[in-house]
């Protein structure tokens, strides 16, 4: 049952695209949360989709202490999209934001970036992470494998005594910019990856195709594609002690938490994970933090997940996976 508090679905004067908004809370505060735009098997999906990525942003502020509540936008791709369209398209979304005065803040997500950023901007205050050299923070991608990492210290504290991963295997299943930059951040593991698309393949890891990565047994398991991935046909497969990353909505229903404990495998829910991202944004382009400062609060994910796991493991394993308040 979703219990949000407005969701809106527009056709675009300009494209004639669909474009929506779910703000799921505004307790806390105005609702951030990114912009993703894809194609969808029908609008329904896209409904679906935005209303979990939404409730999962609420979590992630909460998680974060971050004085926001959660929303997210879609943009659904239905052709191909040219300069021209995607432009038009932004542009219609933007309207949609101005909607909302302010009570959802926009940021880039799957399928947007900056330059996209810079374009709702034209029409609407209400969007982050413009590129750098027009005043914004760019790319969260750095700011979001930081805090994986810093996660992931925590993570394995716990479950191998050290955070130190040196000679671990560690596969990461979604090898776009976030994914890459863990990988790289993970020196002396043995580190194996996988993407759907198959030229992102490179000799300086190791590689699995997409439909392994999930049963291949290593330590550690990082999602970083897509969500959904965590079913219970996927962890009766899983040959892993722990995993944690960034790729959100990852269990396909709660339940799946419970599979997960009950097989000994540890799990660092994505809306803790993956917060460096709103963490970083929000420090520099509404505290109007420095760069060390912002990076500071991002590290903190470290003792969140500390714990977060410490508290699980006072509570027997039992504590839920919808964790608040944890404190940056």
């Amino acid at each position: 049952m979703w219990e949000h508090e407005r969701l809106v679905v527009r056709t675009g004067k300009r494209s004639g695209m669909t474009t929506m908004v779910a703000v799921h809370s505004s307790a806390a505060g105005p609702a951030v949360g990114g912009t993703r735009m894809k194609e969808y098997a029908a609008i329904t999906d896209a409904v679906t989709d935005v209303l979990r990525l939404s409730k999962a942003m609420t979590l992630k502020c909460e998680a974060a202490g971050i004085p926001h509540g959660g929303a997210k936008s879609v943009i659904v791709v239905d052709r191909e999209i040219t300069p021209e369209l995607r432009r038009a398209v932004l542009l219609d979304h933007a309207d949609l934001i101005n909607e909302f005065g302010g009570a959802y803040r926009a940021g880039p997500d799957v399928g947007t970036g900056p330059d996209d950023m810079a374009v709702l901007r034209e029409l609407t205050p209400h969007a982050y992470c413009l590129p750098e050299e027009q005043g914004g923070t760019g790319s969260s991608s750095g700011p979001t494998a930081r805090g994986v990492l810093a996660a992931l210290k925590a993570a394995s504290r716990h479950t191998f005594g050290t955070s130190d991963l040196t000679g671990r295997k560690v596969v990461i299943s979604g090898f776009g910019s976030v994914g890459e930059l863990i990988a790289r951040g993970l020196a002396g593991a043995d580190v194996t990856v996988s993407d759907v698309d198959g030229s992102r393949r490179t000799a300086e890891f190791g590689w699995v195709d997409p439909d392994q990565a999930y049963r291949t047994r290593a330590d550690v398991l990082v999602p970083a594609a897509v969500g959904g991935v965590l079913s219970p046909e996927t962890v009766e497969h899983l040959d892993v002690k722990l995993v944690v990353g960034p790729a959100n909505n990852q269990l396909t229903d709660d339940g799946v938490a419970g599979l997960l404990r009950d097989r000994g495998i540890v799990w660092v829910p994505d809306h803790v994970a993956s917060a460096g991202g709103v963490i970083y944004t929000l420090a520099r382009e509404d505290d109007g933090a420095d760069h060390e400062t912002a990076l500071k609060r991002v590290d903190g994910i470290e003792a969140t997940v500390d714990r977060l796991l410490r508290t699980r493991q006072r509570n027997g394993g039992s504590a839920p996976a919808e964790v608040s308040n944890m404190g940056i």
